[in-house]
């Protein structure tokens, strides 16, 4: 039985090495050398060893460092007169890992390309602090946003919750409590392949159980951390049980074909269409969880960051798009 699952196994990561655009087997590669962590003694080891990027100084973004009842946020303002809007950004790394200071370099970057002040909050993480904890700091942080949108230069008006993989779950989880508890006026809903079901009962699930980057042992675990029982999950944790989508802001998906939540993610935004929430979504080919953030040159890596930018500058400028510009393939950071 051993021999035969291992075997399974090799033909599986082989085939899926297969399948990857050529341009992200770099990516790939750095995914095997560091693999996300199916244990807490792995755990500790990866938060260790996680290295933030060289965060290059972006002309004309301001960066400030705020604290809302204990909840860390940092802020990035772009250049210009405000007031601004706003994109209020979560981190991933699976509700186990990740931090602000892990993202600053793409939310300055997303600051500059979108014209928008961004906020990113370090919300707590599982298994010290399992659900509702984290959502709780994003409710807190995303309150603390609109209530600072004039010392912030923020146009309340305008303001987009995003995240991506665990940040995007989280996301999600934030739109439907604040659609049924906050009730702050959001304007834009973006997620990146998000986190949203911990039933791993979809197709895309059970096909890329044991591929080289995010899998099912993986996500499995970060989950059983995250909701730190085995009783039913509330669908602010896990965002794809909700039985009712109405009424959550428009909406981007992106995931991509080769992604465990590539199922997940499909049908959760089918399923905001069929709610009348007006949706784009993307399934990128040959792409893989992380893609554009291992290889955002690629041109995979670049069509989806300009596609994110094309629909944040949409929803959050209106008429005034015109004024800003996407940069050209190849200059994300």
């Amino acid at each position: 039985m051993t021999t035969f699952r291992a075997v399974k196994s090799f033909r599986e990561v082989g085939s899926f090495r297969d399948r990857v655009d050529p341009e992200l087997l770099p990516g790939l590669a750095f995914s095997e050398e560091h693999p996300p962590p199916v244990s807490l003694a792995e755990l500790a080891g990866f938060r260790a060893g996680a290295e933030a990027p060289d965060t290059a100084v972006v002309p004309g973004v301001k960066v400030q460092d705020f604290v809302t009842g204990g909840v860390p946020l940092r802020v990035f303002t772009p250049s210009g007169d405000g007031p601004h809007p706003a994109i209020y950004w979560l981190h991933g790394g699976g509700m186990i890992a990740g931090s602000v200071e892990l993202d600053s370099a793409y939310c300055a970057s997303l600051c500059a390309r979108t014209g928008a002040v961004v906020a990113a909050v370090d919300y707590r993480l599982a298994p010290e602090h399992p659900f509702p904890a984290p959502l709780d700091d994003a409710l807190a942080g995303l309150q603390w946003l609109f209530a600072s949108a004039a010392d912030l230069g923020v146009d309340p008006e305008r303001v987009a919750v995003a995240g991506s993989s665990a940040g995007g779950g989280l996301a999600a989880g934030l739109a439907l409590l604040n659609r049924d508890q906050a009730g702050l006026p959001l304007a834009f809903l973006y997620l990146m392949y998000p986190m949203l079901d911990p039933t791993h009962s979809s197709g895309s699930a059970r096909e890329f159980s044991g591929i080289p980057t995010w899998n099912r042992a993986h996500s499995k675990f970060a989950w059983g951390c995250y909701l730190g029982s085995d009783g039913p999950a509330s669908p602010y944790a896990a965002p794809a049980l909700a039985e009712d989508l109405a009424g959550l802001p428009p909406a981007l998906l992106q995931t991509g074909e080769l992604d465990l939540f590539r199922d997940e993610d499909i049908s959760f935004g089918m399923r905001l269409l069929q709610a009348g929430v007006p949706t784009e979504l993307h399934v990128y080919p040959g792409a893989y969880h992380g893609f554009e953030l291992n290889c955002p040159d690629s041109s995979v890596g670049a069509r989806c960051l300009q596609d994110r930018d094309r629909a944040l500058i949409r929803a959050l400028h209106g008429s005034s798009v015109s004024a800003l510009t996407t940069p050209a393939e190849g200059t994300y950071s």
